[in-house]
């Protein structure tokens, strides 16, 4: 049995609304620096969509296992530096970055292979010029090379002049026999440059594979490295560094770089200069210190993307596993690098094949046309209900006006707080929650409509139909937002977004319902003022006038009077 109407004190609720209210417009208006509006999806704001194609050594597709692996790890580098509201997703066997704003000019670093390799050095050579060629050589700088010609160095060794290795050029144009080109490259310079008899015991065979592994080895940063990303780590290599003024025979690599635990930049005030910190994991550290303990006063290279990024000699052996990269760096190169390496090496080797601005005028046409769309139907429900409701249709008006204002509130900070940006899909969601709240209105005055049919007062039907339509509102409201929130996990892209806000707006329906319309509904019925009383002006006067011949009809018994014949 409900409480009666008396014992709800509607005050207590409006006061209790009214002070989350402005508790969340405080947080609105006096936290952060931007302004007081969401943030805004790729299609609403523009931005820019990066378009990242794999590279398989043997020309075929890669495994569908490793561009999962990629984009899960890519994803993680963009969670790793802030981007907010971007979406890595596959299509095929490309992996497409969609950066809203204009953060785009991070998301082109982002799939960078970084494979790191820690391979110890057998001999160097400075590097001879070659004159250049008549035709002008192609321009540009690809997306697999390292970023800036860093070094690297332990603290407690010092370190030889170990400088950036050669960066590449961008790819060709794609032809119809592309893959096989690559192929081809690929296997030419395993072959010299991976060459087991590198490593011969034979002197004079390991002289000769150097001096010709040497000999091939351009180190032109206009030239791309074929190997980049496509190196075997079981074999020797050959590569350029420091400032490709050098080329290095190194072994097999001794450590991988998937031993890393963790890197970060910061400034060596010491020398001046921006760093990379890298920490090791257990085994890694083990085996460095193994390393460093056998080979005193020998090099040491560290290997990034087939690049001798730097080879310092070790002076004594370093345990703990705490290494430096050092090398001219900008801020924002020791960052980038920092990054990369911290969140993962790429299972394959990536380039950039398409990087596109995205407009928003398309999308803020779109958008235009939804909220006109939305508007009309919001004045037909606002129509419907006066005519239908009269001064309860007000009320529904109101609720659905203090409901759009959470909603705002809540979006805003979102876009703070979580990096949450509001898409064209979102908006769709938020529209569709407009029919969903005005559903729990039209549950709650069709109970009460019951109740006054079966003879009771408006007064007292409001605690009676309320007790009974809220279990109808709770079970809908929570059937709406299990399908939002399935939807949100199985989703990807923009139905994301629009499970979201439509999860959301469902959750504060329930807020607005509970805290505003029932209270109010509340306190109408106990008004004195003539006017709303008036069960025709509420929209009532019909069903209570059935509900007064009903109750005429119906003697103390509780059964209808009727003659018998």
């Amino acid at each position: 049995m409900a409480a009666p109407a008396g014992h709800l004190r509607p005050g207590r609720y409006l006061a209790f609304f009214a002070l989350i209210v402005v508790a969340l417009y405080a947080l609105v208006f006096f936290t952060g620096s931007g302004k007081p509006t969401p943030k805004l999806g790729i299609d609403l704001q523009g931005g820019t969509r990066v378009t990242l194609t794999a590279r398989n050594p043997d020309g075929g597709d890669p495994p569908r296992e490793s561009l999962e692996q990629a984009r899960s790890i890519i994803e993680r580098r963009v969670n790793g530096i802030g981007v907010s509201g971007t979406e890595v997703v596959l299509d095929g066997s490309n992996v497409v970055i969609t950066v809203p704003g204009e953060q785009g000019d991070q998301a082109k670093t982002l799939g960078k292979t970084a494979k790191l390799g820690f391979r110890k050095v057998v001999t160097s050579q400075p590097v001879t010029p070659v004159p250049q060629p008549s035709a002008p050589p192609a321009s540009g700088t690809p997306s697999s090379a390292p970023p800036a010609s860093p070094g690297v160095s332990a603290p407690p060794t010092s370190p030889a002049n170990g400088g950036g290795g050669a960066a590449g050029a961008p790819q060709q144009q794609p032809d119809e026999n592309s893959d096989e080109k690559t192929k081809r490259e690929i296997e030419e310079a395993r072959n010299l440059r991976q060459n087991p008899d590198l490593l011969s015991t034979d002197q004079a065979k390991q002289a000769a594979a150097a001096e010709k592994a040497f000999a091939a080895l351009n180190c032109d940063p206009k030239i791309a490295d074929p190997l980049v990303g496509n190196d075997l780590t079981d074999k020797p290599l050959v590569a350029c560094g420091d400032k490709n003024t050098m080329k290095y025979l190194l072994e097999p690599e001794f450590l991988p770089g998937t031993e890393i635990s963790d890197a970060s930049s910061g400034y060596d005030t010491q020398n001046s200069q921006w760093v990379v910190n890298l920490n090791f994991k257990g085994e890694g550290s083990r085996i460095w210190g193994d390393f460093t303990s056998k080979n005193v006063q020998k090099q040491a290279a560290f290997v990034l993307d087939t690049q001798v990024v730097s080879a310092p000699t070790i002076q004594s052996a370093i345990l703990g596993g705490q290494t430096q990269i050092t090398g001219r760096f900008s801020q924002t190169e020791a960052k980038d690098l920092a990054d990369v390496l911290k969140y993962g090496s790429l299972p394959l080797s990536f380039e950039s094949s398409d990087a596109t601005t995205v407009s928003a005028t398309l999308g803020l046409a779109s958008l235009q046309a939804g909220l006109i769309a939305g508007g009309i139907g919001l004045l037909a429900v606002f129509i419907y209900c006066m005519f239908y409701y009269r001064l309860l249709g007000l009320l529904t008006i109101l609720s659905l006006g203090l409901s759009f204002t959470i909603v705002y509130g809540v979006l805003v900070l979102l876009g703070r707080w979580i990096g949450y940006t509001l898409d064209l899909a979102g908006v769709a969601g938020l529209i569709i929650a407009i029919g969903i709240t005005a559903d729990s209105f039209v549950i709650y005055f069709e109970r009460l409509k019951d109740e006054i049919r079966e003879g009771r007062t408006f007064r007292s039907a409001v605690p009676r139909g309320w007790s009974r339509a809220q279990r109808t509102i709770l079970a809908a409201d929570a059937v709406s937002f299990l399908a939002a929130a399935v939807l949100y996990l199985l989703a990807v892209g923009d139905v994301k977004g629009f499970a979201f806000t439509l999860g959301m707006s469902t959750v504060l329906d329930l807020v607005v319902v509970y805290l505003v319309t029932h209270p109010l509904v509340a306190m109408v019925s106990r008004s004195k003022s003539k006017f709303l009383s008036n069960p025709k002006n509420l929209g009532l006067g019909a069903v209570q006038q059935l509900g007064s011949e009903r109750k005429a009809a119906r003697p103390a018994t509780g059964r209808p009077n009727v003659k018998e014949a």
